[in-house]
Formats: C-alpha cells, structure tokens, sequence
C-alpha cells in the first residue's frame, strides 16, 4: 500500500480518540455495538442473534450521523429517511450479494435468520434509545446514573440476545 494511503489512514485512526459531545447516539455505543457483532462472529453465533447486535449497529451509526450533521447544520429534506434507508441498504445489498441474506436453510418463519434479527435488533435499540430519552427527560435533562444511555442501549440488545438465543433452540430452523 503506498506511503501516502497509509498515512491517512493512520490519520483517520486518531479521529477515533478525540472527544466528543455524549448524545443519545453516541461513538462509544456505536463502537460497543460493533465490537460485539464480531466477537459473536468470532464464536459462531448463530444469524438471530448476530443480526440483533447488527440492527443496532445500523441504528447507532445511522443516529449518530444525524447527530453529527445536526451540529454542523447540515439539513437538507428528507434527510433523516435518506441517511436511515442509506444505512440499511450499505449493510443488507453486501449481505445479500455475498449469500449471507437469503439462503433457504436459514430460515425462522418463513423469515431470514439474520434478517429477522437485525428487524428485531433495530426495535430494541430504537425504543430503548426513546425510553432513555424519555427518562432524561423526567430528570431534569440528566441521566440516572453515569453512561445511562449505553446501559439501556446495549442492554436491550443483551435481552433480546438471550430471547433470540433460547428461541432459535426450541424453533428448527426451516419452518
């Protein structure tokens, strides 16, 4: 790889350390989210569980892209279902191109395995998302307890996880 790639790569790399402003979509949670799908990947998890922690990933970066385009006033119509469908369509067009998405053994109720997940995923992490701000909202604009919002975030996609988990055993697989 040539001199210059590498040194702004490296250079990207560092934008990882830098400080930012806590907001309900955040890099720590993004970056929580992303570490897990692939320790699940590591493990062989299996695609229910491993598309929840997806549907999160994809719910936490596509808010924290908004977020960030809202401190730099960036707006635009449309913009919030642009960078939404966006978001999905960079993860589940490569999924399906390369056979992760649609294989005929995978199946839940008629369903993708991976893709019912990562539906599922998505929910948990959104509404958990709206509960914490919810519940910022009835404090007095602060949280309960340092990093509330990864907590519950995180936390949701821990839950759905075990449900996902215990119910791709007792499901079979082709239904």
């Amino acid at each position: 790889m040539p001199k210059r790639v590498l040194a702004a790569l490296s250079g990207l790399s560092l934008l990882a350390f830098l400080p930012a402003r806590a907001s309900a979509m955040c890099p720590v949670c993004t970056l929580t989210v992303g570490a897990g799908l692939g320790m699940a990947k590591y493990l062989g998890v299996d695609d229910l569980v491993s598309g929840i922690w997806i549907g999160g990933f994809i719910v936490s970066s596509t808010g924290w892209l908004i977020s960030v385009l809202n401190r730099r006033n960036i707006r635009f119509p449309g913009r919030i279902l642009l960078i939404t469908v966006a978001s999905y369509a960079l993860f589940l067009v490569p999924f399906y191109q390369v056979g992760f998405i649609g294989q005929y053994f995978n199946t839940i109720w008629g369903m993708d395995r991976l893709l019912l997940g990562i539906v599922a995923g998505s929910i948990a992490f959104f509404l958990a998302a709206l509960w914490y701000k919810s519940l910022k909202r009835r404090h007095g604009g602060h949280a309960s307890f340092p990093f509330q919002h990864i907590a519950m975030e995180v936390g949701s996609l821990v839950v759905m996880s075990i449900l996902f988990f215990v119910l791709g055993k007792l499901v079979p697989t082709i239904i």
